[in-house]
């Protein structure tokens, strides 16, 4: 087994046992068993058990982040991307969330520290949301005084939404695809071109 390989074995292992026991009822030695291989091996890899959990965040973030930019490759109008982005990431994160079964209380335990392990997932949101906005000024679909500014505030609002989103507090009782045409129609309103062409759909 390569490197590679033998480090994505211990974190998927150690994300399964977090997700069943919790951080603090899972040792170092729980790991290294549960993966076939020996403490000595674990601990050239990590140095502690808090660092296998930042390695379980990171491959949470990078696994939505590789379906977010899927979506951003597809052939679609600027803001039917736009929307589905948003609720690829909000899916995604509630999925990670609730798949993980006793790490979720770790992770909105440790909030802040999981802000740190983000800061690259954050940034490759913000540029994905900013290159998005550019396709679509590009093609006369949005007219935005500023980019950088737009993505930062739309990244920054989605964000936000996390928590009440896994909760089922956001909107709590409406049906989803009336959900989604209001958020479409909010996009719309923020980016879309207010000429007389599209002002017959607001």
């Amino acid at each position: 087994m390569t490197v590679v390989n033998t480090r994505v074995k211990f974190v998927d292992v150690a994300r399964r046992l977090f997700a069943k026991n919790g951080l603090e009822n899972t040792t170092m030695n729980d790991i290294a068993q549960a993966s076939g291989k020996g403490r000595r091996t674990l601990y050239t890899y990590f140095k502690n058990k808090e660092e296998i959990y930042w390695a379980v965040i990171e491959g949470e973030l990078e696994r939505i982040n590789e379906k977010m930019s899927e979506v951003a490759r597809q052939q679609m109008e600027p803001e039917d991307k736009l929307v589905e982005v948003i609720y690829t990431h909000l899916n995604m994160i509630k999925e990670a969330v609730q798949r993980n079964g006793n790490l979720r209380a770790e992770f909105f335990r440790n909030i802040i520290m999981v802000e740190k392990v983000r800061k690259n997932f954050d940034r490759s949101e913000r540029c994905l949301f900013a290159s998005i906005l550019s396709e679509g000024v590009q093609q006369g679909c949005f007219d935005i005084d500023s980019i950088p500014l737009s993505s930062d505030i739309l990244h920054y609002c989605i964000k936000g939404l996390e928590i009440p989103y896994i909760y089922g507090r956001l909107a709590e009782g409406m049906p989803h695809g009336m959900r989604r045409g209001i958020v479409q129609k909010l996009i719309h309103k923020a980016f879309g071109r207010q000429d007389k062409h599209l002002s017959q759909y607001l």
